[in-house]
């Protein structure tokens, strides 16, 4: 679960200064290794939430101090992690430390490219941007050549709903132009839709608004958190990053709440619905919703009787949304007369809902088996045992005949075959609907409508009071 950010300590740049030299003085680490652990934070949080087979090319823009060698390091790593990295790195510092950095990155073919190397469009050649420019340490207005890439960055989120959709871009520790305790204090800065802070996070990162703060900073010893009373989040298995979120601020008050979300302004919308409801299920995994993945199916028959349950989905992807069931139950029934559904997800604790509607296809038998295979072996004998929809004696019966073939199957082979009655559906969206609630239940709603343009889906997108 994340952190709520309310929880966790932000450094003042003094408060940043003193930590580094005590780190880097008395408690014996290196800039180098320090340096390493960071960059592989980076890299981390970035495979945690952009997973290289869709977000495969990344473009590291560094400067030339630590915050650049971040970055390098960063690339390296995330070259290892599979995706296809380059990097753009004007002001190459002549240290040894650095110019090792780059030779690692060379020896590995990653490509580095000149200011006037970059394409004009960064978002059609790559789809993430790691900005690597700046750190906290940084005073002053932007030089040459960083200043014009620092505005390339800021142009990337400027919306408009007839643009593709931007590249992603990643600040390490504190976007760069922001000041590290201030933040934003123009408005005009970048936008990152992801934060690695580094350490702990600096007060600037209080203004942060994007969708994913991490938190790289598992070397920090207690000896440091003591010292500054540092209220850091925990990090879990051998993960190198922490997750800092929280959901939208809910404030109750009688008689009725507020609903207080930044998710609807119009640089956050995604041209893609399944991007915008990939980021609304990280936000219910991340504030702790609990099967974030369960649904309200509804359906009808010939006679357009509805009928709604709850089912889980298997599978969530661009192809559509995937569950599994028996043909003969209601909902099977149903969909041999009449191939079209609506489902909708509802997160109480989010005021969140998203309702989708398509037609519905059955999956084939090849994939029926791989979804039934995957089942544990109990599920996989309740399959056998419970036939849906139909009237029975009583509960003991179902258990004896889940306790008699699970005898018979332990006896017997461990094979369990998939029933012919039972498969999968997958809707076919062609209509989303993200509902939102707002301040003075001024609710909010984006209607995201398919159409088909050479062979391809594309979706038109409109905002709406609900």
């Amino acid at each position: 679960m994340a952190q709520n950010p309310e929880t966790v300590s932000y450094l003042t740049q003094k408060e940043a200064t003193e930590i580094d030299e005590l780190l880097m003085g008395p408690l014996g680490f290196g800039v180098d290794q320090l340096m390493e652990l960071a960059g592989l934070s980076v890299a981390a949080a970035i495979a945690e939430v952009y997973g290289a087979s869709k977000y495969s090319h990344v473009l590291t823009i560094c400067g030339p101090g630590n915050n650049g060698g971040d970055g390098l390091v960063a690339a390296r790593h995330l070259h290892h992690f599979g995706y296809r990295s380059a990097v753009c790195y004007p002001k190459r510092t002549p240290k040894p430390l650095y110019a090792g950095l780059a030779t690692q990155l060379e020896s590995l073919s990653v490509p580095f490219l000149s200011e006037e190397d970059l394409p004009t469009e960064l978002s059609e050649h790559f789809d993430i941007i790691v900005d690597a420019i700046f750190g906290f340490s940084f005073k002053g207005a932007p030089r040459s050549p960083f200043d014009s890439l620092i505005q390339r960055l800021v142009s990337l989120k400027k919306f408009d709903k007839t643009q593709k959709a931007s590249a992603i871009v990643v600040s390490i520790d504190i976007p760069s132009g922001w000041h590290v305790e201030e933040g934003d204090i123009t408005g005009d800065g970048i936008k990152p839709d992801m934060l690695v802070s580094l350490t702990a996070p600096k007060l600037g990162a209080k203004k942060f608004v994007g969708q994913h703060h991490f938190l790289g900073g598992r070397f920090v010893p207690p000896i440091v958190v003591d010292k500054f009373k540092l209220q850091l989040p925990s990090y879990s298995g051998t993960s190198m990053c922490a997750l800092i979120e929280k959901p939208p601020q809910i404030e109750i008050q009688a008689p009725r709440e507020n609903y207080l979300s930044t998710d609807f302004l119009e640089e956050k919308v995604e041209v893609d619905p399944f991007d915008q409801l990939q980021k609304w299920i990280h936000h219910a995994v991340a504030a702790g919703v609990k099967d974030p993945n369960l649904v309200a199916l509804s359906t009808a028959g010939r006679d357009g009787k509805l009928s709604s349950r709850i089912v889980q989905l298997l599978s969530v992807d661009n192809n559509g949304f995937v569950w599994c069931t028996s043909y003969e139950s209601q909902k099977g029934r149903d969909l041999s007369e009449n191939p079209h559904a609506s489902i909708l997800f509802y997160w109480d604790m989010l005021k969140r809902q998203v309702r989708v509607e398509g037609s519905v296809e059955k999956l084939s038998d090849e994939e029926s088996e791989q979804y039934f295979h995957k089942n544990p072996r109990e599920i996989r004998i309740r399959s056998i045992a419970s036939e849906q929809s139909i009237v029975v004696p009583g509960r003991q019966v179902l258990h004896q005949q889940y306790e008699e073939l699970k005898d018979y199957f332990d006896r017997s082979f461990s094979f369990i075959p998939r029933p012919t009655n039972w498969g999968g559906y997958r809707l076919k969206p062609e209509f989303f609907e993200f509902w939102q609630g707002e301040e003075s239940r001024v609710h909010l709603k984006l209607q995201y409508f398919a159409k088909k343009v050479d062979e391809r889906i594309t979706w038109t997108v409109d905002q709406l009071t609900a």
